[in-house]
């Protein structure tokens, strides 16, 4: 039975072969995925996926209007179909 603190479903299970052969399960922290633009799918730059808790708010994604959510050619396109009445 794993201690208590390893029953948390916050960690993942990875099971390892040891070099006796025998299988063990080892807990790790999970791994975060990239960050993704809502409307294109396309991955987002300068949004931190590793150790997020680690960083304050401004570090983790850029200082913009919709920053860690589009990407800023989407946002491009919304601003100008906005100012365009579209």
């Amino acid at each position: 039975m794993p201690s208590p603190q390893q029953r948390s479903r916050s960690l993942r299970k990875v099971q390892v072969r040891t070099p006796s052969g025998r299988t063990v399960t080892h807990y790790e922290d999970k791994k975060n995925s990239q960050a993704l633009c809502a409307i294109c799918k396309k991955p987002l730059r300068g949004v931190k996926t590793n150790k997020i808790h680690k960083y304050s708010k401004t570090e983790k994604r850029p200082e913009r209007p919709f920053g860690g959510y589009l990407c800023h050619n989407c946002l491009e396109r919304l601003i100008k179909l906005a100012v365009r009445g579209f």
